[in-house]
């Protein structure tokens, strides 16, 4: 069976994720000890049973998230025959739909990310931000109010367009705040300052991304073995050129969100799997095409809601 995958990213994480599925099948109970071999720490303790402010951090919610969201797709290879037809990732799941499309050793794209956290993480440190999502208003609107709030070398950018009428912006604290304000007078339903710890997807971390590029380099990357719809514009990407590229790209600029799953549903008619922690992205799915729908597959009891479902069809 084949099916398009889609892979959440930072803010899916809770304290228990993957646990169900390491307790059920073995090949998720060896990648859970691989992972905590090639990290360093238990990065299986930290998900199943952690603090959840350390599971928070970025530079451990990330490569916990795509550890859950690998094993997840495993699963669903392993026990049920789903291939993935086409896949995405928001953000930090850009990492997983690479790694599930054959691109990198999923122990490399652990690796990979967890430098990505920690200098996403050192670059908030270095120059503090934020993040806000606004709700209610459309990508121009945003886009003027991020304009007019960004002075004196503050800047908000937009960050993230999930959906229509859900967008994330990020900047300077001051800048932020400022356009959080302006947001809020120009009728939007709801501005909501996010628990981050940096102003991603902004030119704020800037510094991080050269780092990262040529840390992803060193990794034996391939071809991707299925179309993979990348961030930064919403394009397909398939040969390890396009992927080093979309990925130097994707730090700074806007998650196009929204866009990428216009594009992955004007290729593909059939399921769509949410495969990972949460129902972010099935819930965002809904909004962007009202006729679609993605199926969460992060637990036992997801995947065997979807299997019902699946055998109830044919």
């Amino acid at each position: 069976m084949k099916a398009a995958m889609i892979f959440p990213g930072q803010g899916s994480q809770y304290v228990g994720m993957g646990r169900d599925l390491m307790l059920r099948f073995p090949s998720v109970k060896d990648i859970y000890a691989e992972a905590d071999e090639v990290l360093g720490f238990a990065i299986s303790a930290m998900s199943f049973e952690g603090d959840p402010a350390v599971l928070t951090e970025t530079r451990n919610a990330q490569p916990a998230i795509l550890l859950h969201s690998v094993a997840a797709a495993g699963v669903l290879r392993e026990e049920a025959g789903v291939e993935p037809a086409i896949a995405a990732g928001h953000s930090l799941g850009e990492y997983s739909a690479l790694a599930v499309a054959g691109v990198m050793d999923p122990m490399d794209a652990l690796r990979i990310v967890r430098r990505r956290g920690e200098l996403m993480f050192e670059a908030g440190v270095k120059q503090p931000g934020t993040m806000a999502a606004v709700i209610g208003l459309d990508r121009g609107d945003v886009e003027a109010i991020c304009a007019e709030a960004s002075s004196g070398g503050l800047v908000a950018v937009v960050a993230n367009i999930n959906s229509p009428g859900q967008i994330v912006i990020s900047g300077h604290v001051g800048a932020v705040e400022k356009a959080m304000e302006k947001a809020a007078a120009k009728g939007a339903k709801k501005v909501i300052r996010l628990n981050v710890s940096g102003a991603f997807h902004s030119p704020l971390v800037a510094p991080a991304q050269s780092e990262l590029v040529e840390y992803i380099r060193s990794f034996d990357l391939r071809d991707a073995a299925v179309d993979v719809v990348c961030n930064a514009d919403a394009g397909i990407v398939r040969s390890r050129d396009e992927i080093v590229d979309a990925l130097s790209r994707q730090l700074t600029s806007p998650v196009l969100w929204s866009d990428s799953m216009e594009t992955l549903l004007s290729r593909w008619d059939g399921p769509v799997i949410e495969a990972g922690p949460g129902k972010v992205l099935a819930g965002l799915l809904k909004r962007i095409d009202r006729d679609r729908e993605a199926v969460p597959a992060g637990t036992i009891d997801d995947i065997e809601k979807f299997l019902a479902r699946r055998d109830g069809l044919n």
